[in-house]
């Protein structure tokens, strides 16, 4: 979702380029047979391609739906990331609050909600097949990275420092037990989010129908050149050029669509995504730490009442 306004005419086209050009060519011979060299016999009834394009549309109709819905459970996922993100951050600052913090304390939230900006962007990165680590030196403190390095899952390793987190919180009573239900019920949610992501990631789309569908496209592109050279003539040929990158387009569209955690400019925006959640979180730790030190001075200075 990189592209959103003004997309490149270029970007458009330049994935179908070398199958217009041939489809260019292509009818440019069928016509030069029928014209030049009097080839009559070659054209077809139109209803030939006409009842394949039904059956094509059909086809490709469903590959698009299918593949829109794997996206859009995709950005559903992320949105959904963000909310329990912030929720998670909210109830570390709100629950963990006592008049007096201490610094054990101060260090303990700041390091929580640290490690779920991390995690935001070592799950993107994961899905992506890239480091899952990069970047993650100035949101983690050295002795967690050492310790998620040791897991192939960084997320899942991330996620296990936080339930550790909230049992030492629990021990050093800063929450109680049915605050610890409560963090533990959203920490299941990102758990849930993130098997999700993994589940579209490792599911990949039937190869066969995905093949079948292909051979049909180049089949109905193939005949078109010979059931409208005879009513049309020279103009027979941008006609077909122009279907065919309709329908080569609408495919390549699926394709795209399918695979929401690739990198492409269609994808899930999820370092995006991921950027925004470690903002808002960074404001909520800032504004919660000011608020504490505005509530100390007030409560160590002293009170003086004129007589």
């Amino acid at each position: 979702m990189l592209l959103r306004k003004n997309i490149p005419f270029g970007y458009v086209f330049g994935k179908i380029k070398y199958e217009i050009l041939v489809v260019a060519v292509y009818s440019m011979l069928i016509n030069i047979l029928y014209y030049q060299y009097n080839l009559k016999n070659i054209s077809i009834p139109i209803a030939v391609p006409m009842v394949l394009g039904t059956v094509l549309s059909l086809l490709l109709a469903f590959r698009s739906n299918q593949a829109y819905d794997r996206w859009w459970e995709a950005r559903s996922i992320w949105g959904a990331i963000v909310n329990d993100s912030r929720s998670l951050s909210r109830q570390v600052l709100s629950l963990t609050a006592t008049a007096y913090p201490s610094e054990e304390l101060e260090h303990f939230r700041e390091r929580f909600i640290k490690r779920q900006a991390a995690w935001t962007h070592s799950l993107g990165q994961s899905l992506r097949k890239t480091d899952p680590l990069k970047g993650l030196e100035r949101l983690l403190t050295r002795r967690e990275l050492n310790y998620v390095m040791k897991y192939d899952n960084v997320p899942a390793a991330l996620l296990l420092l936080h339930g550790k987190d909230i049992k030492l919180a629990l021990e050093n009573e800063w929450i109680n037990s049915y605050q610890q239900v409560a963090l533990d019920a959203t920490l299941n949610r990102l758990c849930d989010a993130m098997g999700k992501c993994e589940r579209i990631k490792n599911t990949v789309f039937p190869a066969t129908y995905s093949l079948y569908t292909h051979f049909t496209v180049l089949f109905f592109i193939l005949l078109l050149p010979f059931a409208l050279i005879d009513s049309l003539g020279f103009m027979e040929i941008p006609l077909v050029v122009a279907i065919a990158a309709s329908f080569l387009l609408i495919e390549r569209m699926g394709i795209s669509l399918q695979d929401p955690f690739e990198g492409k400019p269609t994808d899930t925006p999820m370092t995006t995504i991921a950027r925004t959640i470690e903002r808002d979180l960074r404001q909520m730790l800032h504004e919660q730490t000011m608020e504490e030190q505005q509530e100390e001075i007030l409560v160590e200075r002293p009170t003086y009442y004129v007589l």
